[in-house]
């Protein structure tokens, strides 16, 4: 019994880890109303054993770039690509470095409509890979997705857009989980409550001995 539950322990401790891996390039607030100058935060977690050394993201049609916050090590460009909006974020130190991930603060105005915006992003590594955050929710490399709503709509919560749920509104306070990071909590509670059942048939077996 005490080695089953040490194994299921075991695998849900990999498990934890293994979903870690998946983070992906998101854009917050998930939800936020029609023509507000809204701050947006990208993140951007480093996957590869390789730094990533470049951003480039596609500002949505309809939103127009207006101003970024500066980070240490980065340069900001804004240019147009035909009908596009490019910026880009190029680092002129190390990067982000495996297992780190940076956020990148700007300000956009949204639409004056209603709208659903889809956040494509090109992450550049330094052995040349580059990653395509521009897949549809559930795939493999997902864009982000904002809701655009009238002041007076009341947001509905989804977890396809690939943010969390409960950035709500400009006010909402963000902590920028998505569904898959809440996940791997509920995961990583439950491989510890297990090891600690564990460990409690395992003192009490010696002192029965």
């Amino acid at each position: 019994m005490i080695r089953s539950l040490i194994g299921v322990g075991s695998g849900l401790a990999t498990l934890s880890v293994t979903a870690t891996a998946f983070a992906h390039v998101i854009v917050n607030p998930a939800q936020s109303t029609v023509g507000a100058w809204q701050e947006y935060t990208m993140r951007v977690p480093c996957e590869k054993t390789d730094p990533t050394m470049k951003v480039v993201l596609k500002i949505p049609n309809g939103v127009q770039f207006q101003q970024y916050e500066p980070v240490a090590g980065w340069t900001v460009q804004a240019q147009k690509t035909g009908q596009d909006e490019v910026v880009t974020w190029r680092t002129i130190g190390s990067g982000i470095q495996p297992g780190q991930f940076m956020e990148f603060p700007f300000i956009a105005t949204n639409p004056k409509q209603p709208a659903s915006l889809d956040w494509n992003a090109y992450q550049y590594y330094k052995d040349g890979t580059i990653v395509e955050w521009t897949g549809a929710p559930g795939s493999a490399t997902p864009h982000s997705i904002t809701q655009v709503l009238t002041s007076n709509t009341q947001p509905t919560p989804t977890s396809s857009s690939g943010n969390a749920a409960e950035n709500t509104s400009t006010a909402s306070f963000s902590l920028g989980w998505t569904t898959a990071d809440t996940w791997v909590l509920t995961v990583s509670i439950v491989a510890i409550l297990l090891s600690g059942v564990s460990i409690a048939f395992s003192l009490r077996g010696n002192k029965k001995q």
